[in-house]
């Protein structure tokens, strides 16, 4: 097994990774890993499933409220509009780049 150092941790992080350690029983090295390969894991998986849009998702949550029709149909017309505006504007990168 090899090993690895991490380094500038936050203090409140590490903080809360020995808590979590502490009430599970593992060791601070234990519980870092434990969380490394979830979190790859997580990745892994995400990258796998296919994006839903959100058209479908705010359907879906439509659907479960029983407001699919009238209601969904001029949410949609909103977010349209929206999303219209934001793909017209343009971006000016220059401004935010700070080129020290």
């Amino acid at each position: 097994m090899g090993d690895m150092l991490i380094r500038g941790i936050p203090d409140a992080l590490k903080t809360e990774l020995e808590d979590a350690a502490r009430q599970e029983g593992l060791s601070l090295s234990s519980r870092a890993i434990d969380l490394l390969r979830k979190g790859l894991l997580f990745e892994k998986e995400a990258a796998a499933r296919p994006r839903e849009s959100a058209w479908r998702v705010l359907r879906a949550i439509f659907e479960e409220e029983g407001a699919i029709e009238d209601e969904f149909a001029a949410l949609m017309d909103v977010v349209e509009v929206e999303r219209k505006k934001d793909s017209d504007r343009s971006v000016d990168f220059a401004d935010s780049y700070d080129a020290r």
